[in-house]
């Protein structure tokens, strides 16, 4: 398995069907849209989204960006995000943000704007550790 597929495997898609009246979910991984044959299917009314070239770009690209950030970990790691709060700062580890902050992209499908929720799954049960 690819490490592009591995990621792409771990890291999930979601956003809410844009048909009127149904009020489902649609899942697909990440690493699924490389395939120019895919379509997101909607479990509820089973509405399906087929990808354009130029959204499937983005969605490829942000594999990409899952791939770099886990080929970074040992920086990210070492790594914190600083907030300056009234009387001093607050460090928050990089990991902690990239585990428990939700991740969106929103995204053009059909003329209106779509959050596509994405979820990734950590490299190691020790990433919080």
């Amino acid at each position: 398995m690819s490490n592009e597929n591995a990621i792409g495997n771990g890291a999930t898609l979601d956003f809410c069907c844009k048909k009127s009246g149904c009020d489902g979910v649609i899942k697909f991984n990440l690493a699924d849209v490389v395939d120019p044959d895919f379509q997101a299917v909607c479990p509820t009314c089973h509405n399906a989204y087929a990808l354009d070239d130029e959204l499937r770009d983005k969605l490829k690209r942000m594999l990409e960006l899952i791939i770099a950030i886990r080929n970074s970990e040992d920086i990210l790691g070492d790594s914190v995000v600083s907030v300056n709060v009234a009387g001093g700062e607050v460090r928050i580890p990089y990991a902690l943000l990239l585990t428990r902050l939700n991740t969106m992209i929103t995204l053009d499908i059909g003329g209106s704007k779509t959050d596509f929720h994405l979820w990734v799954e950590p490299s190691s049960p020790s990433t919080l550790r």
